[in-house]
């Protein structure tokens, strides 16, 4: 006789499912479509704050791979077709950049249950990375590929260390208020 108990382990994210879902999922992309028109209002430059990106790392850490790629793809077309931005060479590469930035992060996080720091820090480096490819291999890079890389990369570090610093804490404070 087999006496063995299973410990329930609870989830690093929440649920993908229901109404409520569905509902914050909406919040999540509608603020990502809208925090770029409110950084422009403001004259803040966007290479550096990154607004689009905060919403879907978002996303993927409190609903986890589906959300973030849910949000990483429908926040740039959202925004393109009510706004025509980003511009089409931008958002030909920023659609592939956020969708790996939210399964990466939400993979990561859900189904393998890595730190959340952890997750963050390498759906950006892996976003970034395909950010860039998706400019070489269209033939769009203007000068020299290693030119193109730091014009591609610095603008947004300081904003992509905050995310790897804050989302955590702001996931973890949803997923928690939501289970409460």
């Amino acid at each position: 006789m087999n006496n063995t108990t299973a410990i329930p382990v609870s989830s690093t994210t929440l649920e993908y499912k229901g109404v409520k879902t569905i509902i914050f999922q909406l919040v999540l992309i509608s603020i990502a479509v809208l925090s770029p028109y409110i950084a422009h209002a403001f004259s803040a430059p966007v290479r550096y704050i990154l607004p689009m990106h905060w919403a879907v790392i978002l996303a993927a850490l409190v609903y986890g791979w589906r959300g973030g790629a849910v949000t990483g793809v429908l926040a740039p077309v959202t925004s393109f077709f009510i706004s025509g931005m980003p511009a089409g060479i931008y958002l030909a590469a920023m659609v592939p950049e956020l969708f790996v930035y939210g399964i990466i992060t939400g993979l990561l996080r859900e189904k393998f249950r890595m730190n959340a720091f952890v997750s963050v820090a390498a759906a950006l480096i892996a976003g970034r990375i395909v950010f860039v490819m998706v400019f070489i291999l269209s033939g769009n890079v203007q000068g020299s590929i290693s030119g193109h890389l730091s014009d591609s990369m610095m603008p947004g570090l300081a904003a992509a260390l905050l995310q790897i610093l804050i989302l955590p804490f702001a996931a973890k404070w949803w997923i928690n208020t939501e289970r409460d």
